[in-house]
């Protein structure tokens, strides 16, 4: 059995005084895709940076497979100023502030091709955009690129999916099933766990060695895992049994001047050790949210009225017509730059309509959420972040001690000075939800609550926004909540229209049946990239200028296949049928299979149409 293309063994790291972990071990083998979980704070992108070896752990080691590429994405994409796509693909290649040694230079054919290939695999039309022109879903998919070009043997991914839309993630889905290399992506996407990982490990003190890990898929882990933390809790049971009567015992006053008598006590007391041990383990510590309501119970709290907005000349929607009442959560759905945002501000009544109007019912409490945290400063202390005034802040109309506030939010008393700044993305995603708590609202406008945020504090948001009784309009990536918060989903298509849907399910398959149009604002693909090479260049033989001059048409066709068996195998009446899901599910691989094949194809014929000298028969 071939070693692990990377291994960390009995890692520990600590900031200052807080360990984050220790004595993790892991080990990464070809082929594997991992999805890496738990609780914020627990360490999932430290030990990242460690298996990426840009950090060294405090305990343990790391040690890497000779000649083994290790390629890294990390939360918040950087991009030096000025470049345009194709340059950043560029400066990524071998011998292009790469190390030589781990890959050979590249001729200037094979960097042409390989910056063509990658553009095409990330859904770029072409490299000449400016990287400051692109969205955060697509810079997202260029940081992703950035990587790929590289041909790296393990691809580590730190919240890949935040910022990107419904597409954007089908497509690092896909990727991801087809790609040759391993994969470790921390993720609290659930059904991105689901579709993209072959194995999933957690990140947890309440295990004994501070991960758990199992084979398949999420829900495969749930299985295991609630298996695993039984077994822990009839252990804790069974000990507290032995201690009950070990303590009875030394209550009884046992006479320690045998060494038998001794020998017993010393037990004793190493087996109250053991069952202290596993109760912590045990104890489970989770954020409490619950939205204010103001209870007010008007039949219209906001009315749309054939509304339409354009922005940087282009609409967003128009002729758009809604209304919001206590207890509608409407989802929002489309991709990045169809409006969604602009949507939620138009309500908020932070824009006006080009055209149409708004009414909001009189007094009415918006309590918006911006997926940028722009509510918080990161100088302030954490008390203020927490929103207190003096020690204390005012829930439902009663004070609160700030330090309870902030135990509610899984912090710490110590804590209440730290910056804000100094806090990870799920913990400040916690601390703006405590400062939204305070504010009894009509109305929540909630922009991507979920990115960061852990999978236990993600189920408690989902029960309190199903809970609340007032309206609620939700734009997330989460598939997942979107799909269990909202009662109706209107859908934008980013060209101006929407159409409204009873849930977020039968939006994603109206979608996978009548694929969205090409977009102004984005590019267009693999399609697209072969359209602007199509024309057959002079250094390729008779057989194979005449297929170069077909592979736009045939990758076209080939894309469509795979749409359309996408489409089949998401059928009702196929989903409950588990042979048809099977034979739709291989007539779907082998449509993708078809695919790779024709753009590896493409690829080789880029190659050659250089000049390399003619193909030889």
């Amino acid at each position: 059995m071939p070693a692990p293309l990377l291994s960390v063994m009995g890692a520990g790291k600590s900031f200052g005084a807080a360990p984050l972990f220790s004595n993790i071990s892991i080990h990464i083998s070809e082929g594997e895709r991992l999805g890496l979980i738990g609780p914020n704070g627990s360490g999932k992108s430290t030990l990242l940076k460690i298996m990426a070896g840009l950090l060294e752990p405090d305990t343990g080691m790391r040690t890497v497979r000779k000649l083994t590429r290790i390629a890294y994405v990390p939360q918040e994409p950087e991009f030096a100023a000025g470049m345009t796509v194709g340059q950043v693909l560029e400066e990524a290649l071998p011998g292009r502030g790469i190390e030589r040694s781990t890959l050979h230079e590249m001729d200037e054919a094979e960097r042409t091709a390989a910056v063509s290939v990658t553009l095409g695999k990330a859904g770029f039309a072409d490299g000449s955009a400016a990287v400051e022109s692109l969205s955060g879903g697509w810079k997202r998919r260029l940081s992703i690129a950035r990587e790929l070009i590289r041909n790296p043997d393990v691809l580590l991914l730190d919240e890949p999916t935040n910022h990107l839309d419904l597409e954007g993630i089908l497509w690092l889905e896909r990727l991801l099933e087809g790609a040759s290399f391993a994969a470790v992506v921390v993720s609290h996407d659930r059904y991105f766990l689901e579709n993209a990982a072959t194995e999933v490990a957690e990140i947890n003190r309440a295990y004994p060695d501070g991960m758990f890990r199992a084979e398949g898929a999420y829900a495969d882990f749930l299985e295991k895992r609630e298996a695993f933390l039984e077994a822990q809790t009839e252990q804790q049971a069974a000990l507290a049994n032995r201690v009950r009567r070990e303590v009875e015992w030394l209550r009884r006053g046992p006479k320690a001047r045998t060494g038998k008598s001794r020998a017993r006590i010393d037990a004793a007391h190493a087996l109250m050790g053991e069952l202290a041990e596993v109760s912590a383990r045990n104890a489970k510590a989770t954020t409490r949210i619950d939205f204010t309501a103001s209870g007010r119970q008007t039949r219209k709290l906001i009315r749309a009225d054939v509304i339409s907005k354009q922005l940087g000349g282009r609409q967003l929607f128009r002729d758009l017509s809604f209304s919001l009442s206590p207890g509608m959560r409407l989802g929002l759905a489309g991709p990045n730059g169809s409006g969604k945002t602009t949507l939620l501000r138009v309500m908020k009544g932070e824009m006006q309509a080009d055209a149409g109007t708004v009414e909001r019912a009189d007094g009415l409490r918006v309590v918006y959420f911006d997926q940028g945290r722009e509510q918080l400063d990161p100088a302030a202390p954490l008390r203020e972040g927490l929103g207190a005034h003096g020690d204390s802040v005012i829930y439902r109309d009663r004070p609160i001690h700030i330090a309870g506030w902030a135990k509610r939010f899984l912090f710490s008393p110590e804590q209440l000075d730290t910056p804000v700044g100094r806090f990870s993305g799920g913990e400040r995603a916690r601390i703006v939800i405590a400062r939204l708590m305070l504010q009894p609202a009509d109305v929540l406008l909630l922009d991507e609550p979920t990115n960061d945020l852990d999978i236990p504090t993600l189920e408690v948001l989902e029960e309190s926004l199903t809970d609340f009784p007032g309206a609620l309009v939700l734009v997330t990536h989460d598939r997942y909540m979107l799909d269990r918060v909202s009662t109706v989903v209107l859908g934008l298509n980013g060209e101006g229209g929407a159409e409204v849907f009873a849930d977020y399910s039968q939006w994603e398959q109206a979608r996978a049946v009548k694929p969205a149009r090409a977009k102004e604002d984005r590019p267009e693909g693999y399609a697209a990239r072969a359209a602007e090479t199509a024309a057959p260049r002079k250094k390729l033989a008779y057989l194979e200028a005449r297929e170069w001059e077909r592979m736009e048409e045939r990758i076209l066709e080939a894309e469509q296949s795979l749409e359309a068996a996408r489409a089949a195998m998401q059928a009702p009446a196929v989903v409950s049928d588990p042979v048809a899901l099977q034979q739709r599910y291989a007539e779907m691989q082998a449509a993708e299979a078809a695919v790779e094949k024709l753009y590896a194809r493409w690829a080789e014929l880029e190659l050659r149409t250089e000049d390399r000298g003619p193909v030889r028969p």
